[in-house]
């Protein structure tokens, strides 16, 4: 009958909806996921080039013969880790 016809449709309508949402939800997900990795991808990046450029500096000042806790205070780095830059020179 119609009314079958029209509860039918109704019926696949709603399914319909609920797997829309179900694809639209999963896709945001994703999309906050893939987000969130590249924000944490340029934060790590911007660590790491900081890191970097204090033990450049380190380096520099080690060749002018700075002290080595006076490098430790002026980049940031510990001393241990200028007394291993100081060594793998």
């Amino acid at each position: 009958t119609a009314l079958d016809l029209i509860n039918q449709d109704r019926e696949a309508r709603r399914l319909y909806e609920i797997r829309e949402k179900a694809r639209h939800d999963e896709v945001s997900l994703l999309n906050s996921a893939r987000e969130e990795a590249r924000a944490e991808g340029l934060t790590e990046g911007r660590v790491e080039g900081k890191y970097d450029k204090a033990v450049e500096v380190a380096r520099a000042m080690l060749r002018r013969g700075i002290d080595v806790k006076d490098i430790a205070d002026m980049t940031g780095l510990t001393v241990d880790e200028v007394i291993r830059i100081k060594g793998s020179n």
